[in-house]
């Protein structure tokens, strides 16, 4: 059979068993253009005298179909194979490759699913719900809270929390505090050391018995910062109504940048 490149239109003469029945995809040897050749057409066998006759004609027709699918020696076809080789004008053009159609992919009428209806499956987990986890939050930011509250109530906040506390405590009930300051005196002794006395009363004018607190020294600078401090015990712990407690207090190596005192109840 005479088989024709759709891209190049160069000719080829194959046997009818190279392309077969069902065809199959050809390549040209010149172009390299590939298509699906058609297998030849078969003529179904004839009964009786009809198939005489057709045999009878079949060389007539043979004969006309070689003289139709012969080339003309202008544009002459050349075969595959090198016992017919291609025309003068188309020597260039080598043999058509034929390829052996690929088998069609194998599928399964039935896959097998992943998983199986008999796998173990972990038990049924209810969602988290949000209301009783603000509840629970809640809860707990007001026990923090309490014992906060509680703990600075019982002991007071931390030296390291940075809060303005009053220096001295709060005037107590009865007693009065008298420390005149024309009875500080603020020196440097010989040795050069400094010196700083003071000189006070305390007096309960109530009518019945209190407790005498600890007594603060307080010594500040020109700029009223506090520059040194000390503790001064009563000298006795408690008075009984009008009766007066005098009390003498004197401290060196205290810093030359002190320049007056206040004095007070120490704070708790």
């Amino acid at each position: 059979m005479i088989i024709a490149c759709p891209a190049c239109a160069t000719r080829y003469v194959v046997p009818d068993s190279a392309v077969g029945v069902d065809g199959r995809t050809v390549r040209c040897a010149k172009c390299r253009h590939s298509w699906f050749q058609e297998g030849p057409v078969l003529e179904r066998p004839v009964a009786g005298a009809e198939a005489g006759a057709g045999a009878a004609a079949t060389p007539a027709a043979e004969e006309a179909a070689q003289a139709e699918v012969q080339p003309d020696p202008g544009a002459a076809a050349a075969s595959p194979s090198a016992d017919y080789p291609p025309a003068a004008d188309e020597a260039a053009a080598p043999p058509p490759v034929i390829d052996a159609a690929p088998p069609p992919p194998v599928t399964d009428a039935y896959e097998e699913p992943e998983g199986s209806q008999f796998d173990y499956e972990p038990p049924f987990r209810g969602r988290r719900n949000p209301l009783k986890l603000w509840t629970a939050a809640a809860a707990i930011f007001a026990l923090l809270a309490f014992g906060t509250i509680a703990a600075v109530s019982y002991w007071g906040l931390p030296a390291w929390v940075p809060v303005s506390r009053p220096t001295f405590a709060a005037n107590q009930p009865d007693l009065v505090l008298n420390f005149p300051p024309a009875q500080q005196d603020r020196r440097t002794l010989p040795n050069g050391t400094e010196f700083f006395g003071a000189s006070g009363t305390v007096t309960n004018v109530g009518r019945v018995s209190h407790k005498v607190p600890s007594i603060l020294i307080v010594l500040r600078d020109e700029r009223n910062r506090i520059v040194y401090s000390w503790e001064v015990a009563p000298p006795k712990p408690t008075l009984a109504p009008g009766e007066v407690a005098t009390i003498n207090e004197a401290v060196t190596d205290v810093p030359r940048s002190a320049k007056f005192a206040e004095i007070g109840w120490k704070p708790d």
